[in-house]
Protein backbone atom coordinates (compact mmCIF):
# COMPACT_ATOMS: atom_id res chain seq x y z
CA UNK A 1 0.00 0.00 0.00
CA UNK A 2 1.01 3.39 -0.92
CA UNK A 3 0.11 6.92 -0.05
CA UNK A 4 1.17 10.03 -2.03
CA UNK A 5 -0.12 13.69 -0.91
CA UNK A 6 0.51 15.75 -4.52
CA UNK A 7 0.20 19.41 -4.88
CA UNK A 8 -0.38 20.28 -8.76
CA UNK A 9 1.46 24.27 -9.77
CA UNK A 10 0.14 25.81 -13.25
CA UNK A 11 -3.13 26.59 -14.78
CA UNK A 12 -4.39 23.18 -13.54
CA UNK A 13 -8.34 24.94 -12.04
CA UNK A 14 -11.18 25.16 -14.48
CA UNK A 15 -9.88 22.59 -17.14
CA UNK A 16 -11.47 19.57 -15.23
CA UNK A 17 -8.36 18.21 -13.08
CA UNK A 18 -10.73 17.32 -10.61
CA UNK A 19 -12.85 15.37 -12.28
CA UNK A 20 -10.31 13.69 -15.15
CA UNK A 21 -8.51 13.07 -11.63
CA UNK A 22 -11.30 11.02 -9.55
CA UNK A 23 -12.29 8.94 -12.93
CA UNK A 24 -8.73 7.76 -13.31
CA UNK A 25 -8.40 6.63 -9.66
CA UNK A 26 -11.71 5.24 -9.95
CA UNK A 27 -10.52 2.85 -13.07
CA UNK A 28 -7.26 1.86 -10.91
CA UNK A 29 -8.42 1.17 -7.70
CA UNK A 30 -7.13 4.30 -5.70
CA UNK A 31 -8.31 5.74 -3.09
CA UNK A 32 -8.20 9.32 -1.54
CA UNK A 33 -9.67 12.75 -2.83
CA UNK A 34 -8.56 16.25 -4.92
CA UNK A 35 -9.59 19.66 -4.30
CA UNK A 36 -9.20 22.80 -6.02
CA UNK A 37 -6.57 25.60 -3.13
CA UNK A 38 -7.14 29.09 -3.01
CA UNK A 39 -3.74 29.70 -4.52
CA UNK A 40 -4.56 28.22 -8.07
CA UNK A 41 -2.95 25.23 -7.04
CA UNK A 42 -4.52 21.49 -7.29
CA UNK A 43 -4.02 19.13 -4.27
CA UNK A 44 -5.19 15.30 -4.12
CA UNK A 45 -3.65 12.39 -1.77
CA UNK A 46 -3.93 8.93 -3.57
CA UNK A 47 -3.56 5.55 -1.72
CA UNK A 48 -3.53 2.18 -3.48
CA UNK A 49 -1.63 -0.68 -4.65
CA UNK A 50 2.39 1.22 -5.64
CA UNK A 51 1.64 0.87 -9.70
CA UNK A 52 -1.72 2.57 -9.55
CA UNK A 53 -0.96 5.13 -7.26
CA UNK A 54 2.44 5.68 -9.73
CA UNK A 55 -0.08 5.83 -12.76
CA UNK A 56 -1.92 9.17 -11.00
CA UNK A 57 0.89 10.59 -9.84
CA UNK A 58 2.01 10.14 -13.45
CA UNK A 59 -0.99 11.47 -14.65
CA UNK A 60 -0.83 15.02 -12.60
CA UNK A 61 2.79 16.03 -14.10
CA UNK A 62 0.37 16.18 -17.43
CA UNK A 63 -2.81 16.60 -16.31
CA UNK A 64 -5.85 16.64 -18.85
CA UNK A 65 -6.22 18.61 -22.14
CA UNK A 66 -6.12 22.22 -21.73
CA UNK A 67 -3.76 21.81 -18.52
CA UNK A 68 -0.84 23.20 -18.23
CA UNK A 69 1.34 21.60 -15.57
CA UNK A 70 5.02 23.59 -14.69
CA UNK A 71 5.42 21.89 -11.19
CA UNK A 72 4.29 18.85 -9.02
CA UNK A 73 5.20 18.45 -5.65
CA UNK A 74 4.99 15.19 -3.98
CA UNK A 75 5.40 13.68 -0.34
CA UNK A 76 5.47 9.88 0.52
CA UNK A 77 2.92 9.55 3.60
CA UNK A 78 1.53 6.77 5.52
CA UNK A 79 -1.59 5.20 4.61
CA UNK A 80 -4.95 5.40 6.24
CA UNK A 81 -6.68 2.87 4.47
CA UNK A 82 -8.94 5.65 2.61
CA UNK A 83 -12.03 4.18 0.82
CA UNK A 84 -13.55 5.80 -2.43
CA UNK A 85 -12.39 8.81 -4.14
CA UNK A 86 -14.06 11.92 -3.39
CA UNK A 87 -13.86 15.72 -5.24
CA UNK A 88 -13.54 17.75 -1.82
Amino acid sequence: MRRARVVVHGLVQGVYFRDATRRLALRHGVSGWVRNNWDGTVEAVFEGEPEAVARLVDFCHRGPRGAAVERVDVHEELPEGLRGFAVR
